[in-house]
Parts: structure tokens; sequence; C-alpha cells
């Protein structure tokens, strides 16, 4: 193989920046700070105009390291795929994910697609062992977990 032949490849890197020192990143105890993090990193103009999808990313200390959009799709719906998910947990070596969309609906009952994706997840972060905590469904009024609702195990 020649140099010229090695220039025709694309070239792929694994980078992580930290902005927050670890301790000072933002503490996650129970579904209301999730909650409260993933509503105030999310876009008032659009929380009752289209669904978006995102993953908070945790580290092992249960400490936010970063919230990231995956989806954005229609009013009714939209596609989350699972290797954006864990590409993006695996490149920042989160132990574990909280999921969250939004219903512009206004309705905080989850749907048998969510559920669905939901348990699709867990079981894709189970052969990486990466741990799904939580899936908020949220609106500009509240919020419901589906960790509180018996929803993940």
């Amino acid at each position: 193989m020649t140099d010229s032949d090695l220039t025709k490849i694309s070239q792929v890197q694994l980078v992580y920046r930290r902005k927050i020192k670890a301790n000072d990143r933002p503490k996650i105890r129970k579904s209301e700070d999730a909650f409260a993090l993933f509503r105030e990193n999310w876009n008032d103009l659009t929380i009752n105009l289209f669904e978006e999808f995102k993953v908070m990313l945790i580290d092992r200390n249960n400490r936010c390291m970063g919230i990231s959009t995956i989806a954005m799709g229609g009013v009714s719906g939209l596609y989350v795929d699972n290797k954006i998910i864990f590409g993006l947990a695996l490149k920042a070596r989160a132990c574990n994910l909280i999921l969250a969309h939004n219903h512009p609906s206004g309705n905080l009952t989850p749907s048998k697609a969510d559920i669905r994706l939901t348990e699709h997840i867990c079981k894709a972060g189970e052969l990486l062992d990466i741990n799904v905590l939580d899936h908020i469904i949220l609106t500009d009024e509240g919020y419901v977990s589906f960790s509180k609702e018996g929803l993940i195990l």
C-alpha cells in the first residue's frame, strides 16, 4: 500500500472535549433533577411544535456529562437511531443514559411505540454495559418518568 492509497480513506477520531470539571457537573439524584435539566435545555419556541428526542449522558457518579439532540421529527412522531445514541455514549465514556422526548400535544401518556422504543434501547444498552436509567416524556407543563411508572426495570 502506498502513501497515496492511505489518503483515499476516511479518518476516524475519538475526541471528547470536557468543558466542566467532573465534580462541577450537575448530579442526577431523581427524575425531577433530570427533568429540570432537560427542560432548561429545551427550546420554548418548539416544545409545542414538533417532537424532539434527546439523551442525557451520565457518568458513573450520576453526574450529567451533557445533553444531545438525537432526532427531530414532526407533530406526532420521529425516528430514533440506536447507533447514534450509543455511538455518542461510547465516545463520551458515559456509563448511564437518560432519554427524553416531548409530546407537542401536551399528552403525557406514553404510547405503545414509546414503550417499545425504550425497551429496545434498554436491551441495546445491556449489551454495551450502558444503563438506561429513565425515559422522560415532557411538555411545557410537566413530565412523566418511565422509571417512576415502573416501565424501566
